[in-house]
């Protein structure tokens, strides 16, 4: 019996292809568990098919190719890879170990090393430093799933529960909409905080199809559907920008539901915005701006992290909040 399955979709693959395999036969766990790499050429125009032929196979996008490539697999566990991406020796037997411990409701990750090395630098630092319990609760920001897809090792019943990957081709965040699936359906999140992927950034990636609207609707229904529509009242912190798309973003519901925006600017504290609609052409409810610390929770968090030398973390710690009860991140 297949112990685990290795899903690669692959789309013009074709320089990444003998690096990859051949660091996946260096895994620690070739003499402990039997494993399959199950491969989807999604209509590839370069030599993919030439080099996949060398190592023994309808264009879909990466959701599709997932999917072929599952179908055609056999193992209880599914570990999911990148074409342009490294797994180390240890992953597959550090993965696996994890899995059987922690059961069959969990997509289980891992730690990263992103190459080259200063590619991302904010974001590696935020995945890479979840505690358990953020993993879970961190799930609306716009970094997206709270372990990154080329590093997911799951049961194949968690992947027949959430019933697969979104086919609706290019510019699909089918990983997103699979992780936030599998949460709905009571799933969790775990990583094994060992470095067991090399992650490699470039201009090719799929994830640049992906336009930021499109990931902004789908974090804002989520967080909607899981978390506000349950507040009677809560406050937005972030009185600029990003605050304001995201009041513009709510529900009408939910809207009202808004006391106030909190801000550490001088020139917007104790100010009003005033939110406009199109459809009327007439001015909506002054929403007041308060200092940060006159904010009372539930706060909603739509400022971006590690961008302000430690100052706004800092502002959130004083407060002595509850991450998870108290406040949650958007941005």
């Amino acid at each position: 019996m297949v112990d685990v399955s290795i899903i690669i979709p692959i789309f013009n693959g074709s320089q990444w292809i003998d690096n990859c395999f051949e660091y996946i036969l260096l895994q620690t766990s070739c003499e402990k568990l039997c494993f399959e790499i199950c491969v989807c050429n999604d209509n590839s125009t370069d030599n993919t098919l030439h080099l996949l032929n060398k190592w023994k196979w309808k264009a879909g996008g990466v959701g599709y190719a997932k999917n072929r490539a599952i179908e055609i697999s056999s193992g209880q566990y599914l570990c999911f890879q990148d074409i342009d991406d490294l797994m180390l020796p240890g992953r597959i037997l550090q993965q696996y170990n994890a899995a059987k411990t922690k059961g069959d409701n969990y997509i289980i990750g891992s730690k990263f090393e992103r190459t080259p090395a200063e590619s991302t630098a904010r974001y590696s630092t935020w995945a890479n430093n979840l505690t358990e319990e953020q993993l879970n609760i961190q799930v609306y920001t716009a970094n997206g799933p709270t372990v990154i897809m080329p590093t997911w090792f799951l049961h194949r019943s968690t992947f027949d529960r959430v019933g697969g990957f979104s086919e609706a081709g290019k510019g699909t965040p089918e990983d997103l909409i699979f992780f936030y699936k599998h949460l709905d359906l009571g799933g969790k999140i775990y990583r094994v905080n060992e470095v067991l992927l090399v992650y490699n950034y470039h201009i090719y990636a799929a994830t640049h199809s992906i336009h930021e609207d499109t990931i902004w609707s789908l974090r804002i229904a989520q967080m909607q559907a899981n978390i506000i529509n349950n507040w009677k009242s809560f406050t937005i912190w972030n009185a600029g920008k990003q605050g304001r798309k995201f009041y513009k973003s709510l529900s009408p519901e939910n809207q009202k539901n808004v006391i106030a925006m909190c801000d550490v600017d001088q020139n917007k504290i104790g100010k009003s915005y005033i939110p406009y609609d199109t459809i009327k052409r007439t001015n909506c409810r002054p929403i007041k701006i308060i200092h940060f610390k006159e904010a009372k929770p539930p706060i909603v968090i739509c400022v971006k992290l590690n961008l302000t030398n430690g100052e706004f973390e800092a502002n959130l710690k004083s407060l002595k909040l509850q991450e998870g009860s108290d406040y949650i991140y958007f941005s």
